[in-house]
């Protein structure tokens, strides 16, 4: 009977802690019924039904978080528009046929090593 005692004795006292606290930092728009010094006061003197009180009464709701609509990217217009203009066309060939011709150049001289196209 002692052990359910002490226990006892230390929940309410946890309990009681946790409420002041509790109480001492919420936001002052949360606290309902009485002023914040009251609550404390009702907390300390009340030692299990005062944190109750507080916790049940006391503490308002908190602030509904505001609402995040997540949409994909393909829902999202400004995903879909081309941050900036496409690049015009380039109307020089010549590096693309040099490039051509240089490997034609590399396929002729690997064919000529005389191992008759066996590699």
């Amino acid at each position: 009977m002692a052990r359910v005692l002490v226990f006892a004795a230390i929940a309410a006292t946890v309990l009681g802690v946790f409420a002041i606290v509790d109480c001492a930092l919420t936001e002052r728009r949360r606290v309902r019924g009485l002023p914040r010094w009251a609550w404390i006061l009702v907390a300390l003197l009340l030692p299990i039904a005062g944190p109750l009180l507080w916790l049940l009464v006391g503490r308002g709701p908190s602030s509904p978080r505001p609402t995040i609509r997540v949409m994909g990217p393909e829902d999202d217009p400004s995903f879909l528009r081309p941050s900036r203009p496409a690049l015009p066309p380039v109307a020089d060939t010549t590096r693309w046929e040099d490039l051509e011709q240089e490997l034609a150049n590399l396929d002729s001289d690997a064919d000529d090593d005389g191992d008759g196209g066996r590699r």
